[in-house]
């Protein structure tokens, strides 16, 4: 009797429909909720749900709520310690110099540009992200950088002994060079710094600033559009891999879709930002001396003139095939 009842219970189960879980990934992301970067995370997350029929599960940290800020996201994700991470590319200089071509000051002049420079160095990127375990998901480019500081910064004075924040070694190496005291900092470390007085201005973007309420300390924004630089969403292989054939697709594809919508959602932030700085009573400088421009880009070529050395024949024949398309 024993017997005849586990075989039913045997053949019931044997009958009953067979559903996998939903696979599950950690992303993380340093900045707000509502950076150009989180939401461009949130329309991939969107995509992948959409195109894999909610068969991939992704959740999104912001704020650095994981504990990983953009300088430890590489590692991270290589050890799969988390499985996607979006990691502002200068933040990788160390794993490889040719992260810091994005923000090399003064090379691109507009989004465009910056699109094509990016377009011509993906492989370059690819194959780094490949040899440490990892693909590349997509690009999320930042509008252009200016200064945001307490007193107006529009002339060569007025960046001298300035204790400014970069965030990578090309803004330390030519904010230097152009004469104010620049502190490498990590987007957490930058709101504490400024409510300390550590620093007086930082160097980021309008978007940047709106979405940590710089205006809570700082009163001017010169938009000297030094670079626009890139983060970079990247997934640990094997945690790419495990997924089926279908999952990889939808992956992909959303990628390649989050792609494109970053490269058009930056083309328009800059008038949203503008008017949200003046909203909070910035101070936005645009229309900059000819004079204070050219002493910024000539304190900008010792940091391209570097990373050309740094990278060898890569970074040469980058800049020639970026030379050509323009």
């Amino acid at each position: 009797m024993r017997y005849s009842s586990l075989l039913l219970v045997s053949v019931v189960l044997s009958q009953a429909p067979f559903t996998l879980a939903a696979a599950k990934f950690d992303f993380s992301n340093e900045y707000n909720a509502t950076s150009i970067h989180a939401e461009g995370d949130k329309y991939f997350i969107d995509q992948v749900t959409k195109l894999s029929k909610g068969d991939i599960d992704i959740t999104l940290h912001t704020g650095g709520s994981l504990g990983f800020k953009s300088t430890d996201n590489f590692y991270a994700v290589a050890d799969n310690a988390i499985q996607i991470a979006d990691t502002l590319a200068g933040s990788m200089a160390g794993i490889d110099p040719i992260f810091l071509l994005s923000s090399l000051p003064f090379i691109v002049e507009n989004e465009d540009q910056a699109e094509q420079l990016y377009k011509i160095a993906k492989p370059y990127y690819q194959k780094v992200f490949a040899q440490n375990g990892q693909i590349l998901l997509y690009a999320s480019p930042w509008p252009a950088s200016g200064i945001w500081s307490q007193k107006p910064v529009t002339t060569k004075e007025g960046l001298a002994n300035l204790k400014i924040r970069t965030y990578d070694k090309n803004g330390t190496l030519t904010l230097r060079e152009a004469g104010a005291e620049p502190i490498s900092l990590s987007w957490g470390d930058v709101v504490p710094q400024l409510s300390t007085g550590g620093i007086k201005a930082v160097l980021t973007s309008a978007d940047a600033g709106a979405s940590g309420k710089f205006w809570e300390h700082l009163d001017n924004y010169s938009a000297i559009q030094y670079a626009i630089p890139l983060n970079m969403v990247h997934m640990n292989k094997e945690a790419f891999d495990d997924l089926s054939s279908e999952e990889q697709s939808a992956i992909l594809k959303a990628a390649a879709l989050t792609d494109e919508h970053n490269w058009q959602t930056v083309r328009t932030r800059v008038v949203d930002n503008y008017k949200e700085l003046a909203t909070n009573n910035v101070t936005i400088h645009q229309n900059l001396s000819k004079t204070f421009i050219s002493w910024l880009q000539e304190s900008a070529k010792p940091s391209l003139k570097e990373w050309l050395e740094d990278t060898g024949k890569s970074g040469s024949d980058i800049m020639a095939d970026f030379e050509k398309s323009k």
